[in-house]
């Protein structure tokens, strides 16, 4: 199966499958269209927008995979299929993904096959699991350097050697992007208090924009 993707130079390295049988790199979504005979395609850098989302519906029936880790199917597309591919987590042997649809799984777990992956399928729900932990993770480092707790650069540090993460919470921030830990934690917010970002890490967030 031709599989083609869209994905940014560091999630390319994470994949690390660059002359995979059947894998096509694509530079612009646009791009897809010289692919139309492909059987799924795999949209890395998916923004969920109304625009993003008819052009792909152009693709279907063939796989269309987004990385949309916050919005679900039901905010995207029925017939795609999200998973988790967010910064440093690409490079995992499983990837979690929702579908809603059965009769695409099987389709999708042989694409992720030829990547080297398994598929974890779950709930259609935002942030999946891992993201979701790992956001919990960095909003508590946040909690406690608001407080005077100690610094980012000892917390990190001491959360890689205390619990053998390969990232202390502000590194992994970094890497996913503290914008998309927000808007994580903001839709997960709504229905559990407990996820209400840190003021010190919506202050953060505000600033790098």
């Amino acid at each position: 199966m031709q599989v083609v993707v869209l994905a940014k130079e560091s999630q390319k390295a994470e994949l690390a499958v660059q002359n995979a049988d059947g894998l096509v790199w694509v530079e612009d979504e646009q791009d897809f269209l010289q692919h139309a005979g492909a059987g799924a395609f795999l949209d890395l850098c998916y923004i969920n927008t109304p625009e993003r989302n008819a052009f792909l519906s152009r693709l279907l029936p063939a796989l269309v995979v987004v990385n949309s880790v916050t919005d679900t199917l039901q905010q995207t597309h029925a017939s795609f299929i999200r998973i988790n591919g967010w910064d440093s987590f690409l490079s995992s042997p499983v990837i979690e993904a929702s579908c809603l649809d059965e009769s695409r799984k099987a389709g999708a777990e042989n694409v992720f096959s030829q990547l080297g992956k398994t598929v974890e399928w779950l709930p259609d729900e935002p942030g999946f699991v891992t993201p979701r932990i790992v956001s919990m993770i960095v909003n508590e480092a946040y909690l406690a350097l608001g407080e005077g707790v100690s610094t980012g650069e000892e917390i990190d540090t001491a959360m890689k050697l205390g619990t053998a993460y390969p990232y202390g919470p502000f590194e992994w921030a970094k890497k996913i992007g503290l914008q998309n830990i927000v808007n994580l934690l903001q839709a997960l917010c709504k229905k559990q208090p407990r996820y209400t970002p840190a003021e010190w890490l919506v202050q953060e967030t505000n600033r790098a924009i």
